[in-house]
């Protein structure tokens, strides 16, 4: 070897062993803080799912494409990084081995031509970044772009140095040829062509001469390697962590995603005895290190990209949601008070404790940041604007203001939005409940709204607080017999009934509601579907109680009903509220509660189908479909409503925000039962969106979204011109009045 392949050798090594200890070093010290947090269960149960997962979603970057131009981009740059990762083995031989090439398929020319096609993707991809980043830039939009808050310089220094990778690429690939050209040898493993970028570089500089193009090749391999690992160094200090973390976060994330029920309270691996909870036993989560492994990992993997805030609808009616700026001020929380994770080892005991000892190892100003509080109010501080952290964990905040806002925290509906455009699988909703659940069951401090809710629910078995025995009342209102469980004596459902009639509380005592209940009721009727209801023996399933942090009274609710509706033997089930069919079908099997349920359009649907409902008088009006949250994202249930106002309306129209990017309408995670005091109304921004299609009907499927439209669209009558003649029907309201002559 003679001394010039010997210095290429020694500077190229030396660059690699030098930056990968501090690369290494980095990677350790994640690994470390990661296994720091409390055990998460069943994380690692499904490799299956969790490698199709990978295929879907990381080689195929199915969540990312659903922005079309975005999407493109990035599976570009992905793509393009895994088939430049040839390239990376190309520039180490080239340091041992002038003629190196990969074994069998280093000289191949597709190979070559691959290798190039994807650099020149590559750029095209990071121009598309770049351009939308001048397009949706925060210091021209505001709070209304959706990379408002993100780290947005870390982000123009990463697609810089994604350049910097491609042009030393081409550079050294190029030298490479010319040298090959000049020597009539293989230096350039692609001699035969296919490389065609890489060619016409090299035409740039043939003319240079043998020499000058030998010292351009040693001196592009140096920068090849350096530019590439300071890059790996730069992604690992900064956001462009989820390089490393999304991958890992997809395959251990729930599936089929973290939408539909919420995770059962832990300990030790175990459901949590609420009749008997242990001493150390976690209520929710009321500092960072209360959080999971798998809750650190979603952190990491957090891109900042916006998405979830661009879909918020809290954050979309001005309110002080984002899920990325949750999400981002916990990430840089937990950095922060790393070396408090490290020392504590996952001991951290909670309920407002800290591991003494952990603590007692940290500095006066590490220790105040640990015990700072975790969540309050932060709004109108003087503080505020202060406040915030560097993603190395540097401070610039103010040790007595909250991490989390609790206003904030109050303003999520989970409707879901933010977990299903999460392109890297992040499961916000169970991190903003774990959150109230500490709120809740341990600091005592929520909503004063939530009061009334949890005494109604407690004392009388629902949230409007009405006497059980009223559950009946609407069955006087319908022509023809409702069969009532017990009425005749039974012990079990009867083997003539096809469903048990769940008729939910607002389908028993919200008037709008109830005519939802009585329509349901006659179309079975009239197509010979046998049910049964409970009567005054059904209560809540406690979802409101559960998404409001309550769990304690969930649990109470839940293992209620469960033990009912097994000692009756219940198997089939119909509901008129989506958040009924998600607590029955979704989240009722984690207390032995296993039933076939159906939301009331599915069952319609079937049975228009089947010609049993036959529409004969097709309303004459445009009609359009507002997706329930819990009926759509988190139950995938989007074809049988479509159907039924098909089936039923002469003319549909879709609103822009429709399917999985429906917009909310204010209701869920118990914010039915409480104010709105900052922003526009969610509903009236989703009416406003319904009424700008011009129809005339707005078809709904859930009690909660009726009720939160037909107030907004009242409220737009009420001003002179505005949405006359607008109504807010259930699609049962809309078939029942079809089949009538």
């Amino acid at each position: 070897m003679d001394s010039g392949m010997v210095l290429r050798l020694i500077v190229g090594l030396a660059l690699t062993v030098g930056i990968s200890f501090f690369a290494g070093r980095r990677v350790l010290f994640l690994v470390k803080l990661a296994r720091s947090g409390k055990p998460a269960t069943g994380r690692l149960s499904d490799p299956t799912g969790s490698v199709q997962a990978e295929a879907i979603e990381v080689l195929g970057q199915k969540k990312l494409l659903k922005w079309t131009i975005p999407g493109i981009a990035h599976v570009m740059a992905f793509w393009g990084f895994l088939v430049l990762g040839a390239t990376i083995l190309e520039v180490y031989g080239a340091l041992f081995n002038p003629e190196f090439a990969i074994p069998i398929i280093g000289r191949w020319s597709i190979v070559g031509f691959a290798e190039d096609l994807f650099g020149l993707l590559v750029l095209a991809g990071i121009s598309i970044f770049a351009v939308l980043r001048l397009s949706n830039n925060p210091a021209k939009q505001g709070r209304w772009s959706r990379f408002f808050g993100s780290h947005t310089s870390g982000a123009w220094v990463i697609l810089f140095m994604i350049f910097n990778v491609v042009w030393t690429l081409f550079l050294y690939r190029a030298a490479q040829y010319n040298v090959g050209l000049y020597k009539g040898t293989n230096n350039f493993p692609f001699m035969n062509g296919g490389a065609f970028m890489s060619e016409w570089v090299a035409s740039w500089f043939y003319g240079l001469g043998e020499t000058a193009n030998e010292i351009i090749e040693v001196i592009g391999i140096w920068l090849q390697i350096a530019v590439v690992l300071f890059f790996l160094l730069i992604v690992l200090h900064s956001k462009h962590l989820h390089i490393g973390a999304a991958p890992i976060n997809v395959y251990v994330s729930r599936r089929p995603d973290g939408l539909g029920p919420l995770q059962p309270m832990m300990h030790n691996g175990e459901p949590l005895n609420f009749e008997d909870p242990p001493e150390d036993a976690l209520f929710g989560k009321g500092h960072i290190a209360e959080f999971t492994w798998k809750g650190y990992v979603d952190l990491m993997a957090c891109t900042e990209c916006g998405r979830c805030q661009s879909q918020c609808p809290a954050w979309n009616t001005e309110k002080p949601l984002s899920p990325k700026l949750m999400i981002m001020n916990l990430r840089d929380t937990m950095f922060a008070q790393s070396d408090y994770l490290l020392a504590a080892k996952g001991k951290h005991p909670g309920l407002g404790e800290f591991d003494q000892a952990a603590l007692e190892s940290l500095s006066p100003e590490v220790r105040a940041q640990v015990e700072r509080p975790f969540i309050g109010s932060r709004l109108g501080s003087e503080h505020e604007a202060e406040d915030g952290y560097t993603f190395d964990g540097h401070r610039t905040s103010n040790a007595e203001l909250p991490i989390i806002d609790e206003e904030a925290l109050w303003n999520c509906t989970m409707c879901g939005a933010c977990v299903n455009q999460c392109p890297v699988d992040i499961e916000h909703i169970d991190h903003f409940v774990d959150m109230r659940r500490n709120q809740v069951m341990v600091a005592s401090d929520f909503p004063s709204e939530l009061n009334g809710l949890f005494k109604n629910l407690e004392n009388k078995g629902n949230p409007w607080g009405m006497n059980s025995s009223g559950r009946n009342d609407w069955m006087s209102e319908v022509d023809f017999d409702v069969r009532v469980f017990g009425a005749t004596g039974e012990d079990s459902i009867p083997d003539d009934i096809d469903y048990l009639f769940w008729v939910g509380c607002a389908g028993a005592f919200e008037d709008r509601a109830k005519r939802t209940t009585k329509n349901v009721a006659e179309l079975m009727n009239i197509a010979g579907v046998s049910f049964m209801v409970l009567g005054d023996g059904e209560t809540c399933t406690g979802d409101p109680a559960r998404r409001a942090g309550n769990e304690f009274l969930f649990q109470m609710q839940a293992q209620q009903n469960v033990e009912v509706l097994n000692e009756i033997k219940a198997t089939k089930i119909v509901v008129t509220c989506p958040h009924c069919l998600n607590t029955l079908k979704r989240e009722y099997p984690q207390l032995g509660g296993n039933y076939e349920v159906v939301h009331h359009s599915e069952l319609l649907a079937e049975l228009v189908k089947a010609g049993r409902l036959t529409p004969v008088n097709k309303i004459e009006q445009t009609v359009t479909y507002h997706d329930p949250c819990y009926l759509g994202r988190h139950n995938k249930i989007y074809t049988p409503p479509r159907e039924l106002v098909s089936a039923s309306a002469t003319s549909v129209v879709e609103m822009e925000r429709s399917g999985d990017k429906s917009f909310c309408c204010g209701a869920g995670g118990a914010r039915m039962w409480m104010e709105e005091k900052i922003g526009t109304r969610i509903n009236q921004n989703r009416a406003d969106e319904a009424i700008a299609t011009g129809a005339k009907r707005i078809a709904v499927g859930c009690p909660f979204c009726s009720v939160m439209l037909n107030d907004a669209v009242t409220s737009r009558q009420q001003e002179e011109g505005r949405a006359v003649g607008v109504e807010v029907v259930d699609i049962s309201t809309l078939l029942l009045n079809a089949s009538k002559p």
